[in-house]
């Protein structure tokens, strides 16, 4: 047995190089699979933001995603041609609720699932193998938007599906993900909203005995973007890869929280997030959470998270969290690390005659394009870094 603990960060950065440091392990008697989850909105209090779970958020711009109420705004949906064998069918809020492979986990997502009207269920058949990416855009207008929606993998089907949000909303969502028994599923999720779009989102995916997910989030777009991601592995010999990439310009607050939850023996996981922030007022938060429950022996998990500041004022914090109840695992481990943007590599490519920007975009598309190429997906990849290009060049101009 192999258990590797490599703690640097409960880590906050700035351009100027520096560290606050604190403990990267879990307070005692506050476990992350201790907190609630329910359908029931009485069991969430509106939070105050002193609470664990939203001590590092922008309460105030999701303070509207907390209040009870009707839907305003509006949510329109294109899907690419599904092939045989894929559904996206609507189905009631009671049925909804059935299929979740969890209750909500956050007062926000039990709002969406209440007052979503109903959900979205996409169902891969079991033994069905799809060949191209499933997409579906969802493109959001106006306030207190809600959504629910629930990715089905039957055993021992394979398929991507790719899910992109756009638009201006105020919006919240709950995701279910149910991967079954051998079967392969590559989930991919792009925030590419309008600069004053809000969303806070949880998605909680199950994975069934021998199953395979591969997650990938992407967020360039939107004024803040909360995402609180969990992956149960709940059968024997099933594994996740959870990736993520963000760029955080300034005026916006990204936040990724992940729950990897390891339940029964003999599983894997792999967590690698990276972020690029530029601009006075550009926040992310990462906080990576890993539970090894009593009962996994021969777990296998390891997470990583890496942030590039490129300029002054611009604000990191990383919380990488390992729970472990039972010594008889593979190896366990975690590491975290934000830094600034590297003079020495500037000055290296600058005296071979490549002019700043041009190096600036050379240093970050290296510092991505492993990441990138993770995802999977050929149309996603070719446009990403295309992407993030464009949002290096609103910095460069506006450092001129």
């Amino acid at each position: 047995m192999s258990t590797t603990d490599t703690t640097t960060d409960h880590s906050r950065a700035t351009a100027d190089g520096t560290h606050s440091h604190g403990l990267a392990s879990t307070p005692p008697n506050s476990s992350r699979a201790d907190r609630p989850k329910s359908f029931d909105l009485d069991v969430f209090p509106v939070p105050t933001g002193r609470e664990e779970q939203w001590r590092f958020s922008a309460m105030r711009d999701l303070a509207p995603l907390f209040v009870d109420g009707a839907v305003e705004g509006h949510l329109d949906w294109t899907t690419s041609e599904l092939p045989e064998g894929v559904t996206l069918t609507e189905i009631s809020v009671d049925e909804a609720r059935k299929r979740s492979v969890s209750a909500p986990g956050d007062r926000a997502s039990a709002i969406a699932a209440a007052h979503s009207g109903g959900a979205m269920a996409l169902t891969v058949a079991p033994g069905t193998v799809v060949e191209s990416p499933v997409t579906i855009t969802m493109h959001g207008t106006g306030t207190d938007v809600r959504g629910h929606l629930l990715v089905e993998s039957g055993a021992n089907s394979e398929a991507s599906v790719v899910i992109e949000r756009t638009g201006s909303a105020t919006y919240s969502e709950f995701i279910s993900v149910n991967v079954g028994q051998n079967a392969g599923l590559n989930l991919v999720l792009l925030q590419t909203w309008e600069a004053d779009a809000i969303h806070s989102g949880e998605v909680h995916a199950k994975l069934s005995r021998d199953a395979r997910l591969r997650g990938s989030v992407v967020t360039l777009g939107g004024k803040v973007v909360r995402l609180n991601t969990t992956a149960s592995l709940a059968g024997e010999g099933s594994s996740v890869d959870l990736f993520g990439l963000y760029f955080a310009d300034s005026g916006q607050h990204q936040e990724h929280q992940l729950f990897v939850d390891h339940m029964v023996p003999n599983c894997r996981s792999r967590v690698t997030y990276k972020g690029a922030l530029a601009g006075a007022s550009a926040r992310t938060v990462w906080i990576g959470d890993v539970l090894i429950r009593k009962e996994a022996e021969g777990t296998d998990t390891y997470e990583l998270n890496r942030n590039l500041v490129l300029t002054d004022g611009a604000r990191a914090d990383s919380v990488p969290n390992l729970e472990i109840e039972t010594g008889l695992i593979d190896g366990a481990g975690h590491a975290s690390a934000t830094g600034r943007f590297d003079d020495e590599q500037m000055f290296y490519l600058r005296s071979r005659g490549i002019p700043e920007v041009e190096a600036r975009k050379l240093v970050v598309r290296g510092f991505f394009a492993d990441l990138i190429r993770e995802i999977g997906v050929p149309e996603v990849e070719k446009g990403l870094m295309n992407t993030i290009e464009l949002e290096l060049e609103m910095v460069n101009s506006d450092d001129e």
